[in-house]
């Protein structure tokens, strides 16, 4: 019997010490575009997903595989005419101990700025408030289709494309997780897809070792500005409390660490019940402080702001002035 084309790139990553490798990015892209399409055996494609862990993640393999992604999905700039897409914010996090998705309110509140916010995301193995049901509760809804995130671009500023509209076969992998026990390397091809070219994009790790990788896939990738750090649950969102290191991505002058100070002496286990009262204006302490931080993050990633301290100010200003105000 003829060999299934796909078994080259298992043979490649799993042939055993000293002489397995890496893909190379045009075999990942390769890769993912075949499993993109049906054309690999699903026993392959779990060889390939965990073989891929296990043997770490390099960032020219991921490269590829993201390539791969965002042909799957039509990714690229807005057709002609419409405006682009200032922020890309995706939401991948499955943190075990997460309540409300307390960044949501940050990218609602830049977007009331002017700024146009893209998120997308899964939350499927999240034990937080999905996003979509925080929309909900704040009387939004998830965008159906590209077309229509871009229409709730135009009337709002900001627009949430969940993973299994962009993709129903990107889903699909990740949701393997729920068979094979642990996530795959498409959790991060899908964090930095970047379905509309934006102008910038913030994107939050778990494992600090992460950013190093994002970051480099990102230079690859010809992304103009990316910021990254560990935030809670995997998510872009930064707790008050602590301190923490952003690493940022910019094409043209390279990358800058930036150290995040604690803005809040204390935090206590924040309350999703209080998320639409925090929107509103009506409730503060710990959550508003998280909104806030997070907030000053996304400032950063969009170079309104270029320091910890203008970040922060900028910050207050925006929420008084264009929620709380």
């Amino acid at each position: 019997m003829s060999e299934h084309s796909f078994s080259h790139f298992i043979r490649t990553l799993g042939r055993g010490p000293g002489r397995s490798r890496a893909l190379t990015r045009e075999e990942a892209r390769e890769a993912l575009g075949m499993v993109l399409r049906g054309e690999a055996d699903p026993h392959q494609v779990g060889a390939f997903l965990m073989l891929l862990r296990f043997r770490g993640e390099d960032p020219e393999e991921v490269t590829g595989l993201v390539e791969a992604a965002r042909e799957a999905i039509g990714a690229g700039p807005p057709p002609a005419g419409c405006a682009p897409v200032d922020l890309d914010w995706p939401s991948y996090g499955a943190g075990r101990t997460r309540d409300a998705p307390w960044f949501l309110l940050a990218a609602l509140a830049l977007a009331r700025s002017g700024r146009r916010v893209l998120m997308h995301g899964s939350n499927e193995f999240s034990s937080g408030m999905p996003v979509s049901e925080a929309l909900s509760m704040l009387g939004l809804r998830p965008a159906t289709d590209r077309a229509d995130a871009l229409h709730q671009l135009d009337a709002t500023g900001f627009a949430y494309l969940p993973l299994a509209t962009m993709s129903p076969a990107l889903a699909g992998l990740l949701d393997l997780r729920r068979l094979l026990g642990l996530r795959s390397p498409i959790n991060t091809v899908a964090r930095l897809l970047d379905p509309f070219d934006a102008c910038a994009g913030v994107d939050g790790v778990f494992h600090p070792p992460y950013i190093a990788l994002h970051l480099a896939a990102a230079a690859r990738l010809g992304r103009r500005r990316l910021l990254v750090a560990k935030g809670g649950g995997g998510e872009v969102e930064r707790n008050p409390a602590k301190p923490v290191v952003a690493q940022l991505h910019d094409r043209v002058s390279g990358r800058a660490e930036i150290e995040l100070p604690a803005t809040l002496a204390g935090i206590g286990r924040t309350t999703a019940r209080d998320l639409v009262a925090v929107w509103r204006g009506e409730a503060g302490g710990a959550e508003r402080a998280t909104v806030l931080a997070t907030l000053a993050m996304a400032l950063l990633a969009t170079g309104d702001a270029t320091s910890a301290a203008e970040a922060d100010a900028s910050a207050e200003e925006l929420w008084r002035r264009h929620v709380s105000g």
